[in-house]
């Protein structure tokens, strides 16, 4: 097997697990009940203001975002972006079903604490492995891209995330309360910690194990 088909299928492997992950993160902090991750908590607030079902405005959002992407990192788009927005969903589902109505597992606190870990964790890995893979990313993870590029990476990935991330909770928290929603439905110390710290996971990931990966 030649060099270059190797480095590929290392790619490829890396950019499945890493969609693997997040599925596995979006699940966890379902399950944790602690509030959704900060992109989540934007489309519910939108959502619930503009009366649209959540899944039509993530939809559009998306849309939007790659239309975006399209224009100003285009190198952003591939393979795994579709795979992304196609699969993990369906992953999260899978893992609240598996964990909630197949072993009917009771989650007390002491489980939601730990789901809420390996979600912040799988979050950072997740995301850090298919960047590294480099066959397209999800459109939201693109955004942290594009202010570092439009910055000219005097903001590094990690604080342009976390910008991003903060932004989007409070956008989400502005919507909610027009709408007159419960803030518990959508906020939630998950919702603060993914916001706050899953840029900077990502990059340790990323510096620390999935660049030299390849």
């Amino acid at each position: 097997m030649n060099t270059t088909k190797t480095f590929f299928i290392k790619r490829c492997l890396m950019l499945i697990t890493g969609i693997l992950f997040i599925g596995i993160c979006v699940g966890s902090f379902r399950l944790s009940e602690f509030g959704v991750d900060a992109f989540t908590c934007m489309n519910l607030g939108i959502s619930g203001f503009l009366h649209l079902q959540f899944g039509t405005w993530q939809l559009i959002m998306n849309a939007v975002i790659l239309i975006v992407i399209f224009f100003t990192a285009r190198h952003c788009i591939g393979p795994g972006t579709i795979v992304n927005m196609a699969g993990v969903g369906y992953l999260a589902d899978f893992i609240c079903w598996f964990f909630q109505d197949h072993m009917q597992l009771e989650m007390t606190l002491l489980l939601r604490i730990l789901a809420l870990f390996l979600g912040m964790l799988f979050a950072g890995i997740g995301v850090a492995l298919y960047m590294t893979a480099d066959l397209g990313i999800a459109p939201y993870d693109a955004v942290g891209v594009i202010i570092e590029e439009m910055t000219q990476k005097r903001l590094k990935y990690d604080k342009a995330r976390v910008i991003s991330d903060v932004t989007v909770v409070v956008i989400g928290i502005i919507f909610c309360l027009l709408s007159g929603g419960s803030l518990r439905l959508i906020v939630g110390i998950g919702t603060v910690c993914n916001a706050c710290f899953n840029g900077p996971l990502i990059q340790f990931f990323k510096s620390q194990l999935t660049d030299g990966m390849l």
